[in-house]
This record gives structure tokens, C-alpha cells and sequence, in this order.
């Protein structure tokens, strides 16, 4: 609010930058990074346990959710037990703690997947991604790197290391790149124009340095 007063503040390129994802990533709904592999028959455990509470109830602890992730994947793990070098397995189980948010368990699991499949670019984004969400941005951009070595336009991986990019290291350039090679090595890809609005979104602040003053007045 102005409290009455005319005068405009002057934001720093930060402050305009950090607005200007917020907003974006709320009005695309996809501010998020995108899953390589496909995962189990079965619903995800946060999904479950969404779908199962009352609109008023609380979301679901990670307590909870890991309950629920280890419950989906006893069954799994049984199957490991007599087949232990079961790559797929190994991923199937990785997803359901990926998917109940338990991202250290998942990358175990898809770190012993690829210790037997190493070229499984699926498995290695899924693992790159959940270190990212545990705050690792660099380790995440790693494994995208290898990802995409043996999978040069793998869909996934480009989209989330534009995603890491942005989010993790405030490198517009970069997140370009990797978006627009992205759009030029999928041409069906199903995103297209999501793809292409955070292209376009990105640009309007590629030349903008952190603490750099802009115009925009703050609101």
C-alpha cells in the first residue's frame, strides 16, 4: 500500500525477477520440474493421501506420506529380495518415494538402478531432479548433463534443467538454451506453449543483472 504517497519506489532487477517468477509459475501451473519415468500402477502416496482427506484437513506430514510410500512399496521390495539387480524395480520403487516427497530414499533407489543401467536417462533425471528438491541445484544440473549425453534431446531432462536453471542458479541464458532445444529436438512435444511463454517470460529479463535498479515501480 502507498499510505497515501505519490512517491515510486525503485525495485532492484532481484526483487522484479523473483516477482515476475512468482507470477509466472502461478499462472502456467507448471512451476514445477517434470518426472522422467513413468511410475507404478498404483496412485503416488501424496496423491492418495490427498484424494483420501477432507478439503479441511491438513495436507499430509512427511511422516505420513513416507508411511504411506513405504505401505505402496513393501510389496517391491519383497520382489527385490529374490530379484535384487531388477533395474526397473529398483526405479519403480525410487518413484514412489520420489512421489511421496521422500527424495533421499528415492535417490537411493535410482542410484542402485543405475549403478546397472547407467545410459537410463529416465532414472538419472528423476535422481538429478530430487536433488534439486532437496536443495542441490548443482548436483541436479550434473546429473542432467550425463543424462543428456546418452539422451541428447531427452524431453524431460531439457525441460528441468530449464527449470533448475532459473530457479537454482538465476541463469536466464542457460534456461533458454536448454527450453529452446527443447522446443527444436521434440517437435510434438505436448508443451509447446508452456514452453514457449517461459521462453518469452525468461528473455524479458535476460538482460537484467542481480541488484541491477530497474523503472518498475513497486506496487
Amino acid at each position: 500500500m502507498s499510505n497515501g504517497s505519490s512517491t515510486k519506489q525503485t525495485w532492484t532487477s532481484t526483487q522484479a525477477y523473483i516477482l515476475s517468477v512468482i507470477c509466472l509459475l502461478l499462472g502456467l501451473a507448471i512451476g514445477y520440474l517434470l518426472r522422467g519415468s513413468a511410475g507404478p500402477a498404483q496412485a503416488p502416496a501424496a496423491a492418495q493421501a490427498q484424494a483420501q482427506a477432507p478439503e479441511t484437513a491438513a495436507q499430509p506430514s512427511p511422516e505420513q506420506l513416507k508411511r504411506m510410500a513405504d505401505a505402496q512399496a513393501a510389496p517391491l521390495l519383497l520382489q527385490l529380495k529374490t530379484d535384487p539387480n531388477n533395474a526397473q524395480l529398483l526405479a519403480s520403487v525410487g518413484n514412489l518415494y520420489y512421489d511421496a516427497q521422500q527424495y533421499r530414499d528415492a535417490i537411493a533407489y535410482y542410484q542402485r538402478a543405475l549403478n546397472l543401467e547407467p545410459r537410463n536417462a529416465d532414472v538419472r533425471t528423476d535422481m538429478g531432479t530430487a536433488y534439486f528438491y532437496l536443495g542441490d541445484p548443482d548436483r541436479a544440473l550434473s546429473e542432467f548433463d550425463t543424462a543428456l549425453k546418452s539422451s541428447p534431446d531427452h524431453a524431460n531432462t531439457l525441460f528441468n534443467m530449464g527449470m533448475v536453471r532459473w530457479q537454482g542458479k538465476m541463469d536466464i541464458k542457460g534456461a533458454v538454451a536448454a527450453w529452446q532445444k527443447l522446443l527444436d529436438t521434440n517437435p510434438s512435444y505436448p508443451n509447446r506453449d508452456r514452453v514457449q511463454e517461459l521462453i518469452n517470460q525468461a528473455e524479458q529479463h535476460s538482460n537484467i543483472k542481480p541488484g541491477q535498479k530497474t523503472g518498475t515501480p513497486a506496487m
